[in-house]
């Protein structure tokens, strides 16, 4: 007898083995030693009232002996003979879209700027000791994207453009731990995700494919509105059947290249801001409404905030509980912050990006630039914190609480952020239309969430890679760039996605839709 049951428990019941035992036999009406198995299939928590529970939904049999659990499987036919297809950038869209041309039987040719993990991980540690921002191998560039060291975060509402269990499941067989296939918020960490992208290096080129690094593309090949290949920094060409574009939001080069080769592109609605830093532990006694926290069986605690504010939306993004703030700058004059969280979400801080929507028109005699006024008005507000920040990649910070109040903060509290920090006005220098935006949304979160504002977290300066304010458009049905035929705008760098998993399901799609265009056939 086989039978779904959902259970709504204390976290002190749900980490216990023999309490849901007990449960189940109890709600199949068998004593528990007639049970042959208990999965839990889908796990989350419900903290949206004051007493906090774990919601399971289980598969249970008894009396039957039970279908083998296996983890997901794949395998890649070699493609070392086939048509190429020239993927730009090894995030993942672009890693993605590599693995999903292996399966069609086309062979994948990855070009990345940056470096691999490794050697990208020894940069990073060079930036965090306030040393010189290496321009291609940073918190943006590099193998995996932002997001390898950047929290490893995979939840996303675009389930409707692909498969999002099926992203869920290659990363597993690439080593991800089996909880992502059943966390209601799913996440890797940063810790994790560099061995789960090198396995998935080691697919593409075990069967057949090509992986590049320190390869930067700066140009394409275009014929009677036609992409034949790309041009390499080198001065190198490569030829392909398609190119999928995959560069991710901070490859402003990218844009600048395509609108001097006359290829079409759109402004297009962004968001900007600061990031907020508090003790992990108040967050847990707002979220889990307990001055106790989480206690021993809960999670660290997440927020998702978002309000209207001049008819702009301010709103939390990217939450990382237990982590860390991370210089995401990717040139010298610039100062960049974002977040990542370890595995184990395990840090004495959480905190989250905090950013104001962003319109077109809204960024004043920037529209004089044309379709890429949103890249100078971007640019100019790192240049802005980077001026007000320290030396290197010290950063600008100011309490909560003061920047809401408008005063300046003379004692900074201890944040995570490990280059260092400097006491700025954010509230002086910010642009009307985001610091102004950010203080009444503070202060609409503290009223939703009290003890929010206060001068134990902070404001670290500036949050402004959310996304692109740029987008490369497409046709809806075949993914083709609208101009341009043979090349698919994919990912985040696109306009299409936000965050690790819509850009896997994106570069699925795209990899799709050039087997297409390549073959003339249709997928079923």
């Amino acid at each position: 007898m086989k039978r779904e049951i959902v259970l709504r428990l204390s976290p002190k019941e749900a980490s216990d083995d023999k309490v849901i035992k007990s449960l189940v036999a109890k709600k199949m009406k068998v004593a528990p030693d007639k049970l042959t198995a208990i999965r839990v299939v889908k796990r989350s928590i419900d903290a949206r009232q004051k007493i906090v529970l774990v919601q399971l939904h289980i598969e249970a049999y008894a009396n039957a002996k039970p279908p083998k659990h296996e983890l997901p499987k794949f395998e890649y036919s070699d493609v070392s003979q086939k048509d190429e297809v020239i993927v730009v950038g090894a995030g993942p869209g672009g890693y993605f879209a590599a693995l999903r041309l292996i399966e069609l039987g086309l062979k994948p040719i990855v070009l990345e700027r940056g470096k691999g993990v490794n050697e990208r991980k020894k940069d990073l540690a060079q930036l965090n000791r306030n040393e010189s921002v290496n321009t291609e191998s940073n918190y943006a560039f590099g193998e995996g994207g932002a997001g390898t060291f950047s929290d490893g975060k995979l939840y996303t509402r675009s389930t409707k453009r692909g498969d999002f269990k099926k992203v869920l499941e290659v990363f597993t067989f690439h080593g991800a731990s089996e909880d992502i296939l059943i966390d209601a918020h799913p996440h890797i960490g940063t810790d994790k995700l560099p061995e789960v992208i090198k396995a998935m290096r080691q697919s593409i080129l075990e069967a057949g494919g090509e992986v590049h690094f320190d390869t930067k593309v700066s140009n394409v090949i275009l014929l009677d509105n036609q992409i034949k290949g790309v041009e390499l920094e080198s001065g190198d060409k490569i030829i392909g059947q398609a190119v999928i574009l995959a560069t991710g939001h901070s490859a402003r080069d990218i844009y600048y290249m395509l609108d001097e080769n006359n290829v079409q592109l759109e402004a297009k609605t962004w968001a900007m801001g600061v990031r907020v830093e508090h003790p992990q532990e108040l967050i847990d006694q707002i979220q889990y409404h307990s001055p106790k926290g989480r206690g021993n069986h809960l999670p660290a605690a997440t927020y998702s905030l978002s309000c209207q504010m001049d008819n702009r939306g301010v709103y939390s993004f990217c939450m990382c509980p237990g982590g860390f703030i991370v210089p995401a700058m990717t040139d010298a004059d610039e100062m960049v912050v974002n977040g990542m969280s370890p595995s184990k979400r395990n840090s004495q801080w959480a905190n989250s990006g905090m950013v104001v929507e962003i319109k077109p028109e809204d960024i004043g005699e920037f529209q004089n630039k044309g379709v890429l006024g949103g890249l100078e008005y971007q640019k100019e507000l790192e240049r802005l914190a980077f001026v007000n920040g320290g030396a290197g990649v010290v950063a600008p910070a100011q309490s909560l609480a003061d920047f809401v109040d408008g005063k300046l903060s003379f004692d900074l509290p201890e944040c995570s952020y490990v280059p260092g920090l400097v006491a700025s006005p954010l509230h002086f220098w910010l642009p009307e239309n985001i610091g102004m935006r950010l203080r009444k949304g503070f202060d609409y979160f503290d009223r939703r969430a009290r003890g929010f504002v206060t001068n134990e977290a902070l404001v670290v300066g500036v949050e402004s890679r959310t996304s692109s304010p740029v987008r490369i458009p497409r046709d809806r049905v075949t993914f083709q760039h609208v101009q341009v035929q043979g090349l698919y705008p994919c990912g985040e760098g696109a306009g299409y996605a936000g965050g690790i998993a819509s850009s896997a399901i994106d570069g699925e799609r795209c990899a799709e839709k050039a087997w297409e265009f390549i073959t003339g056939k249709t997928l079923e």
